[in-house]
């Protein structure tokens, strides 16, 4: 298979590139704590933008998957000046854009647009925090959703488990 040149504009967010997996824990007033699993992939077919997919199933006591729980897709764009743009959707009818910047290994991003559709779950905020320690993927979520105000809900450690994966986008 042909490896498609990296689009130069993706240097600053290229260490990202690859399949992650690890674990993680989340909780929010409204919910009871929680351990999931997750895998995240960043590809690129050669444009100027990096293709983004999340999936995440719940964990048991011992480690192993009891179901699926969230996914999310979408599309990480590097702009002049270390800003970035993510556009993000999900099945349960949310979409959301972020804005942010990178600095070295780090990335803050937050929601500049929050779109639901009629059936969605009351969403108005995210916040997302990454960065690569020692080799690993380190990230945090805080959301705004369900009547609550921005607060921390999920964070995980992911190691790269494969270098680059095509995408066809």
């Amino acid at each position: 298979m042909d490896v498609p040149e990296l689009h130069p504009d993706l240097e600053p967010i290229a260490f990202l590139l690859g399949r992650w997996e690890g674990a993680g824990v989340g909780g929010y007033p409204t919910i009871e704590s929680f351990n999931f699993g997750q895998e995240i992939v960043f590809g690129h077919n050669g444009k100027p933008f990096l293709t983004y997919t999340s999936r995440t199933w719940l964990l048991n006591d011992a480690g192993e998957r009891v179901r699926e729980l969230a996914t999310e897709t979408g599309y990480w764009r590097q702009l002049p000046g270390r800003q970035l743009e993510v556009c993000l959707t999900h099945p349960t009818g949310i979409v959301e854009i972020y804005v942010g910047e990178v600095v070295f290994h780090k990335i803050e991003l937050r929601t500049d647009v929050v779109a639901r559709t009629a059936t969605a779950k009351e969403y108005t905020a995210g916040h997302r925090l990454y960065g690569l320690v020692n080799g690993n993927l380190m990230w945090a979520y805080d959301m705004g959703a369900v009547g609550q105000p921005i607060q921390s809900h999920i964070s995980a450690e992911l190691k790269k488990v494969a270098d680059f994966v095509p995408d066809a986008g």
